[in-house]
Protein backbone atom coordinates (compact mmCIF):
# COMPACT_ATOMS: atom_id res chain seq x y z
CA UNK A 1 0.00 0.00 0.00
CA UNK A 2 0.88 3.20 -0.62
CA UNK A 3 0.38 6.48 2.20
CA UNK A 4 0.44 9.52 1.50
CA UNK A 5 0.63 12.38 4.28
CA UNK A 6 -2.12 15.53 3.80
CA UNK A 7 -1.86 18.86 5.53
CA UNK A 8 -5.40 19.15 5.64
CA UNK A 9 -7.28 22.44 7.30
CA UNK A 10 -5.13 23.06 10.17
CA UNK A 11 -1.88 24.35 7.71
CA UNK A 12 -3.06 27.71 8.44
CA UNK A 13 -3.37 27.71 12.06
CA UNK A 14 0.66 25.87 12.35
CA UNK A 15 2.05 28.96 10.56
CA UNK A 16 4.60 29.95 10.50
CA UNK A 17 5.94 26.78 10.86
CA UNK A 18 4.21 25.39 7.67
CA UNK A 19 5.63 28.33 5.79
CA UNK A 20 8.44 26.14 5.39
CA UNK A 21 6.94 22.72 5.60
CA UNK A 22 4.32 20.45 5.39
CA UNK A 23 2.50 19.38 8.57
CA UNK A 24 3.96 16.10 8.29
CA UNK A 25 7.14 17.16 8.99
CA UNK A 26 6.57 19.44 12.53
CA UNK A 27 8.75 17.66 15.15
CA UNK A 28 6.70 17.07 19.02
CA UNK A 29 8.08 14.68 20.94
CA UNK A 30 11.08 12.91 20.08
CA UNK A 31 10.32 12.27 16.01
CA UNK A 32 8.44 14.23 13.30
CA UNK A 33 4.91 13.85 12.85
CA UNK A 34 6.30 11.92 9.68
CA UNK A 35 8.47 9.41 11.09
CA UNK A 36 6.40 8.65 13.91
CA UNK A 37 3.68 7.35 11.01
CA UNK A 38 6.62 5.39 8.68
CA UNK A 39 8.29 4.26 12.61
CA UNK A 40 4.59 2.37 12.98
CA UNK A 41 3.84 1.34 8.95
CA UNK A 42 7.22 0.00 8.68
CA UNK A 43 7.06 2.34 4.93
CA UNK A 44 8.24 5.51 3.50
CA UNK A 45 5.69 8.35 2.84
CA UNK A 46 4.98 11.58 0.68
CA UNK A 47 2.85 14.30 1.37
CA UNK A 48 0.22 16.47 -0.13
CA UNK A 49 0.77 19.86 0.99
CA UNK A 50 1.18 23.66 -0.63
CA UNK A 51 2.30 23.89 -4.57
CA UNK A 52 5.65 25.77 -3.64
CA UNK A 53 6.52 23.20 -1.39
CA UNK A 54 6.22 20.13 -3.66
CA UNK A 55 9.53 20.44 -5.06
CA UNK A 56 10.76 19.29 -1.80
CA UNK A 57 8.33 17.68 -0.33
CA UNK A 58 7.14 15.75 -3.59
CA UNK A 59 3.67 13.15 -3.58
CA UNK A 60 3.84 9.82 -5.24
CA UNK A 61 0.57 8.31 -6.19
CA UNK A 62 -0.20 4.51 -7.21
CA UNK A 63 -2.97 2.41 -7.86
CA UNK A 64 -3.72 2.51 -4.64
CA UNK A 65 -3.07 4.91 -1.56
CA UNK A 66 -4.23 5.70 1.95
CA UNK A 67 -4.16 9.35 2.66
CA UNK A 68 -3.33 10.31 6.06
CA UNK A 69 -4.35 13.42 8.14
CA UNK A 70 -0.68 14.87 9.22
CA UNK A 71 -2.24 16.49 12.07
CA UNK A 72 -3.26 13.00 13.88
CA UNK A 73 -0.35 11.53 15.69
CA UNK A 74 -0.39 7.66 15.24
CA UNK A 75 -1.36 4.99 18.05
CA UNK A 76 -0.90 1.27 17.23
CA UNK A 77 -4.75 0.86 17.49
CA UNK A 78 -5.26 3.76 14.77
CA UNK A 79 -2.26 2.10 13.02
CA UNK A 80 -4.00 -0.98 12.47
CA UNK A 81 -7.41 0.27 11.22
CA UNK A 82 -5.31 2.30 8.77
CA UNK A 83 -3.19 -0.90 7.26
CA UNK A 84 -6.76 -2.18 7.08
CA UNK A 85 -8.63 0.24 5.35
CA UNK A 86 -10.61 -1.11 1.79
CA UNK A 87 -12.01 0.83 -0.59
CA UNK A 88 -14.52 3.41 -0.39
CA UNK A 89 -13.83 3.46 3.78
CA UNK A 90 -12.73 6.11 5.66
CA UNK A 91 -11.68 6.97 9.21
CA UNK A 92 -13.51 9.47 11.12
CA UNK A 93 -12.90 11.55 14.42
CA UNK A 94 -15.99 13.23 14.62
CA UNK A 95 -15.90 15.83 11.98
CA UNK A 96 -12.29 15.19 11.13
CA UNK A 97 -11.38 12.52 8.24
CA UNK A 98 -8.28 10.72 9.91
CA UNK A 99 -7.47 8.83 6.84
CA UNK A 100 -9.26 7.14 3.84
CA UNK A 101 -9.00 5.08 0.72
CA UNK A 102 -8.24 6.78 -2.76
CA UNK A 103 -7.37 4.86 -5.73
CA UNK A 104 -5.45 6.94 -8.64
CA UNK A 105 -8.59 6.69 -11.20
CA UNK A 106 -10.60 8.81 -8.54
CA UNK A 107 -11.05 12.29 -9.49
CA UNK A 108 -12.44 13.03 -6.68
CA UNK A 109 -13.78 11.89 -3.38
CA UNK A 110 -17.37 12.66 -1.48
CA UNK A 111 -17.29 11.02 1.91
CA UNK A 112 -20.91 10.41 1.33
CA UNK A 113 -20.31 7.18 -0.94
CA UNK A 114 -17.72 6.24 1.66
CA UNK A 115 -18.61 3.62 4.87
CA UNK A 116 -17.47 5.72 7.80
CA UNK A 117 -15.63 4.20 10.57
CA UNK A 118 -15.50 6.45 13.47
CA UNK A 119 -12.26 6.13 15.97
CA UNK A 120 -13.50 5.86 19.56
CA UNK A 121 -9.92 6.38 20.76
CA UNK A 122 -7.96 9.05 22.40
CA UNK A 123 -5.88 10.94 19.95
CA UNK A 124 -3.50 13.27 19.94
CA UNK A 125 -4.27 15.98 16.95
CA UNK A 126 -1.99 19.16 16.27
CA UNK A 127 -4.52 21.85 15.46
CA UNK A 128 -2.55 25.37 16.60
CA UNK A 129 1.14 25.97 16.76
CA UNK A 130 0.89 26.05 20.89
CA UNK A 131 -0.45 22.47 20.42
CA UNK A 132 3.19 21.58 19.73
CA UNK A 133 4.90 22.42 23.70
CA UNK A 134 1.38 21.76 25.30
CA UNK A 135 1.32 18.27 24.10
CA UNK A 136 4.98 17.77 24.33
CA UNK A 137 5.69 15.93 27.18
CA UNK A 138 2.71 12.98 26.16
CA UNK A 139 4.28 12.79 22.77
CA UNK A 140 7.66 12.42 24.48
CA UNK A 141 6.23 9.37 26.01
CA UNK A 142 4.47 7.45 23.32
CA UNK A 143 8.03 8.21 21.44
CA UNK A 144 9.79 6.96 23.71
CA UNK A 145 7.93 3.81 24.41
CA UNK A 146 7.99 3.11 20.45
CA UNK A 147 11.73 3.82 20.11
CA UNK A 148 13.21 1.92 22.88
CA UNK A 149 10.53 -1.08 22.73
CA UNK A 150 12.78 -4.58 22.85
CA UNK A 151 15.91 -2.44 22.64
CA UNK A 152 19.19 -1.70 25.34
CA UNK A 153 20.20 1.45 26.45
CA UNK A 154 24.16 2.46 26.31
CA UNK A 155 25.12 2.10 30.15
CA UNK A 156 25.01 5.17 32.12
CA UNK A 157 27.91 6.77 32.54
CA UNK A 158 29.89 7.12 35.59
CA UNK A 159 29.42 9.96 37.85
CA UNK A 160 26.25 10.94 36.28
CA UNK A 161 23.23 11.18 39.12
CA UNK A 162 19.62 9.90 38.15
CA UNK A 163 16.74 8.95 39.36
CA UNK A 164 14.20 6.50 37.76
CA UNK A 165 17.33 5.10 35.23
CA UNK A 166 14.78 2.91 34.12
CA UNK A 167 12.93 5.74 32.18
CA UNK A 168 16.45 7.02 30.64
CA UNK A 169 17.83 5.47 27.17
CA UNK A 170 20.91 6.46 26.23
CA UNK A 171 21.82 5.97 21.82
CA UNK A 172 24.86 4.87 20.80
CA UNK A 173 27.62 7.75 20.72
CA UNK A 174 26.35 10.23 22.97
CA UNK A 175 28.25 11.41 26.12
CA UNK A 176 26.78 12.10 29.37
CA UNK A 177 29.15 13.83 31.88
CA UNK A 178 28.65 14.33 35.62
CA UNK A 179 25.09 15.66 34.96
CA UNK A 180 21.72 15.12 37.18
CA UNK A 181 19.06 13.17 34.97
CA UNK A 182 15.43 13.14 36.78
CA UNK A 183 13.22 10.91 35.12
CA UNK A 184 10.43 10.69 37.57
CA UNK A 185 7.44 12.44 36.09
CA UNK A 186 8.41 11.14 32.59
CA UNK A 187 11.08 9.79 30.31
CA UNK A 188 14.86 10.90 28.93
CA UNK A 189 15.94 10.29 25.49
CA UNK A 190 19.43 11.43 24.56
CA UNK A 191 20.34 10.41 21.11
CA UNK A 192 23.08 9.27 18.77
CA UNK A 193 26.42 11.15 19.10
CA UNK A 194 24.36 14.10 21.37
CA UNK A 195 26.43 15.97 24.17
CA UNK A 196 25.40 16.82 27.44
CA UNK A 197 27.89 18.33 29.20
CA UNK A 198 29.37 18.83 33.38
CA UNK A 199 26.22 20.46 35.60
CA UNK A 200 23.24 20.09 33.44
CA UNK A 201 20.34 19.34 35.34
CA UNK A 202 17.45 17.76 33.10
CA UNK A 203 14.14 16.66 33.97
CA UNK A 204 12.36 14.63 31.80
CA UNK A 205 10.24 13.59 29.86
CA UNK A 206 13.02 15.67 27.91
CA UNK A 207 14.46 14.83 24.38
CA UNK A 208 17.45 15.42 22.61
CA UNK A 209 18.00 14.41 18.44
CA UNK A 210 21.20 13.44 17.04
CA UNK A 211 24.24 15.68 18.14
CA UNK A 212 22.05 17.65 20.03
CA UNK A 213 24.25 19.45 22.81
CA UNK A 214 23.53 20.28 25.94
CA UNK A 215 25.75 22.91 27.81
CA UNK A 216 27.60 23.19 31.46
CA UNK A 217 25.34 24.49 34.04
CA UNK A 218 22.14 24.34 31.67
CA UNK A 219 18.74 23.75 33.23
CA UNK A 220 15.88 21.86 31.12
CA UNK A 221 12.91 21.25 32.69
CA UNK A 222 9.84 18.29 31.41
CA UNK A 223 8.22 19.12 28.12
CA UNK A 224 11.23 19.69 26.24
CA UNK A 225 12.51 18.65 22.49
CA UNK A 226 15.81 19.78 21.12
CA UNK A 227 16.05 18.55 17.70
CA UNK A 228 18.93 17.67 15.56
CA UNK A 229 21.86 19.70 15.82
CA UNK A 230 20.72 21.91 18.37
CA UNK A 231 22.80 23.21 20.85
CA UNK A 232 21.76 24.88 24.25
CA UNK A 233 22.18 26.65 27.31
CA UNK A 234 20.63 29.05 30.36
CA UNK A 235 17.43 27.84 31.17
CA UNK A 236 15.07 25.59 29.52
CA UNK A 237 11.27 24.86 30.34
CA UNK A 238 8.32 23.11 27.83
CA UNK A 239 10.03 24.27 24.23
CA UNK A 240 10.24 22.40 21.33
CA UNK A 241 13.29 23.12 19.34
CA UNK A 242 12.66 21.59 15.54
CA UNK A 243 16.55 21.35 14.63
CA UNK A 244 19.85 22.95 13.91
CA UNK A 245 18.95 25.64 16.32
CA UNK A 246 20.74 27.68 18.82
CA UNK A 247 20.23 29.12 22.30
CA UNK A 248 23.59 28.72 23.49
CA UNK A 249 24.27 30.64 26.66
CA UNK A 250 22.19 32.11 29.32
CA UNK A 251 18.79 33.26 29.12
CA UNK A 252 15.16 31.62 29.67
CA UNK A 253 13.06 30.27 27.01
CA UNK A 254 9.80 28.75 28.36
CA UNK A 255 6.26 27.40 27.03
CA UNK A 256 7.73 28.29 23.26
CA UNK A 257 8.58 26.49 19.59
CA UNK A 258 11.33 27.57 17.60
CA UNK A 259 11.87 26.08 13.68
CA UNK A 260 14.66 25.24 12.43
CA UNK A 261 18.15 27.32 12.00
CA UNK A 262 17.49 30.02 14.62
CA UNK A 263 19.92 31.12 16.60
CA UNK A 264 18.55 33.44 20.02
CA UNK A 265 21.74 35.70 21.08
CA UNK A 266 23.74 35.71 24.79
CA UNK A 267 20.71 36.54 27.50
CA UNK A 268 18.00 36.44 25.30
CA UNK A 269 14.86 35.87 27.66
CA UNK A 270 11.43 35.55 26.57
CA UNK A 271 8.14 35.78 28.91
CA UNK A 272 5.24 33.22 29.35
CA UNK A 273 3.54 34.61 31.91
CA UNK A 274 1.44 38.20 31.60
CA UNK A 275 1.92 40.31 34.90
CA UNK A 276 -1.77 40.38 35.51
CA UNK A 277 -1.79 35.95 34.73
CA UNK A 278 -4.40 36.78 32.23
CA UNK A 279 -4.88 34.35 29.11
CA UNK A 280 -2.32 34.94 26.80
CA UNK A 281 -4.09 35.77 23.08
CA UNK A 282 -1.49 34.86 20.36
CA UNK A 283 -1.15 36.49 15.99
CA UNK A 284 -3.26 34.09 13.57
CA UNK A 285 -2.56 34.58 10.11
CA UNK A 286 -5.64 33.36 9.42
CA UNK A 287 -7.61 36.16 10.91
CA UNK A 288 -4.69 38.59 10.64
CA UNK A 289 -5.46 39.50 14.33
CA UNK A 290 -4.33 38.26 17.70
CA UNK A 291 -6.66 35.13 19.37
CA UNK A 292 -7.20 33.64 22.44
CA UNK A 293 -5.45 30.36 23.07
CA UNK A 294 -6.96 29.19 26.47
CA UNK A 295 -3.23 29.32 28.11
CA UNK A 296 -1.90 31.19 31.06
CA UNK A 297 1.39 30.13 29.78
CA UNK A 298 2.63 31.12 26.41
CA UNK A 299 6.08 31.95 24.91
CA UNK A 300 7.63 32.45 21.69
CA UNK A 301 6.45 31.08 18.43
CA UNK A 302 9.74 31.53 15.75
CA UNK A 303 9.92 30.57 12.13
CA UNK A 304 12.66 28.97 10.70
CA UNK A 305 15.78 31.15 9.88
CA UNK A 306 15.44 33.84 12.50
CA UNK A 307 17.76 34.95 14.94
CA UNK A 308 18.00 37.69 17.59
CA UNK A 309 20.65 39.67 18.99
CA UNK A 310 22.02 39.69 22.13
CA UNK A 311 19.84 40.44 25.70
CA UNK A 312 16.99 40.72 23.44
CA UNK A 313 13.12 40.58 25.17
CA UNK A 314 9.96 38.96 23.95
CA UNK A 315 6.89 39.80 25.54
CA UNK A 316 4.42 37.16 26.47
CA UNK A 317 2.49 34.66 22.97
CA UNK A 318 5.49 36.86 20.66
CA UNK A 319 5.25 35.45 16.82
CA UNK A 320 7.95 35.94 14.98
CA UNK A 321 7.79 34.86 11.32
CA UNK A 322 10.68 33.05 8.81
CA UNK A 323 13.99 35.03 8.41
CA UNK A 324 13.89 37.57 10.66
CA UNK A 325 16.44 39.55 12.48
CA UNK A 326 15.56 40.94 15.17
CA UNK A 327 18.23 43.65 17.98
CA UNK A 328 18.31 46.43 19.69
CA UNK A 329 16.74 47.56 22.83
CA UNK A 330 13.11 47.38 24.79
CA UNK A 331 10.75 45.12 23.62
CA UNK A 332 9.57 44.83 20.10
CA UNK A 333 6.35 44.17 19.39
CA UNK A 334 4.42 40.57 19.38
CA UNK A 335 4.32 39.99 15.79
CA UNK A 336 7.14 40.43 13.87
CA UNK A 337 6.29 39.25 10.04
CA UNK A 338 8.59 37.05 7.86
CA UNK A 339 11.84 39.15 6.76
CA UNK A 340 11.49 41.77 9.12
CA UNK A 341 14.97 43.45 10.24
CA UNK A 342 14.66 45.63 13.26
CA UNK A 343 13.57 45.95 16.78
CA UNK A 344 11.30 47.62 19.35
CA UNK A 345 12.72 51.05 17.32
CA UNK A 346 10.90 49.69 14.53
CA UNK A 347 11.48 47.28 11.31
CA UNK A 348 12.72 47.42 7.73
CA UNK A 349 12.38 44.49 5.45
CA UNK A 350 15.40 41.87 5.59
CA UNK A 351 16.45 42.15 1.55
CA UNK A 352 16.26 38.53 0.12
CA UNK A 353 19.77 38.81 -0.96
CA UNK A 354 20.90 39.05 2.05
CA UNK A 355 18.75 36.58 3.49
CA UNK A 356 20.24 34.03 1.20
CA UNK A 357 23.81 34.71 1.94
CA UNK A 358 22.94 34.25 5.81
CA UNK A 359 21.34 31.45 4.79
CA UNK A 360 23.63 29.72 2.44
CA UNK A 361 26.61 30.82 5.36
CA UNK A 362 24.62 28.74 8.06
CA UNK A 363 24.12 25.74 6.53
CA UNK A 364 27.49 25.33 5.67
CA UNK A 365 28.62 25.29 8.89
CA UNK A 366 26.49 22.39 9.86
CA UNK A 367 28.04 20.76 6.07
CA UNK A 368 24.73 21.47 4.51
CA UNK A 369 24.28 22.99 1.15
CA UNK A 370 21.49 25.55 0.74
CA UNK A 371 20.07 24.26 -2.48
CA UNK A 372 18.02 26.01 -5.16
CA UNK A 373 14.76 24.31 -3.57
CA UNK A 374 15.55 25.83 -0.24
CA UNK A 375 15.94 29.19 -1.88
CA UNK A 376 12.95 29.12 -4.22
CA UNK A 377 10.84 28.65 -1.04
CA UNK A 378 11.88 31.52 0.68
CA UNK A 379 11.39 33.41 -2.32
CA UNK A 380 7.81 32.38 -2.17
CA UNK A 381 7.21 32.78 1.61
CA UNK A 382 8.96 36.41 0.68
CA UNK A 383 6.20 37.39 -1.69
CA UNK A 384 3.36 35.77 -0.01
CA UNK A 385 4.04 37.57 3.56
CA UNK A 386 4.81 41.21 2.04
CA UNK A 387 0.92 42.12 3.65
CA UNK A 388 2.11 41.44 7.09
CA UNK A 389 5.25 43.72 6.42
CA UNK A 390 2.45 46.65 6.28
CA UNK A 391 1.03 45.40 9.26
Amino acid sequence: MNYILFDGDVRNSLLPFTFTRPVADIRIGILTIREKWEKHLGLTTTTITEEYLEEKFPMVEMEENILINASFCPTNSLVEKVKNLGENEAIFKGEDVIAFYTSDSQEEVNFDEYTQIEFEEELLQIKENWDIFTFNGKAIKEDFDLITEDRTSQPIPEGVQVINKENIFIEEGAEVIFSSLNASNGPIYIGKDALIMENASIRGPFSMSEKAVVKMGTKIYGGTTLGPYCKVGGEINNSVLFGYTSKGHDGYLGNSVLGEWCNLGADTNNSNLKNNYAEVKLWKYETGNFAKTGLQFCGLMMGDHSKCGINTMFNTGTVVGVSTNIFGTGFPRNFIPSFSWGGAAGFTTFQMRKVLEVATAVMKRKNLVFDDKDQRILNHVFEITKEYRNY
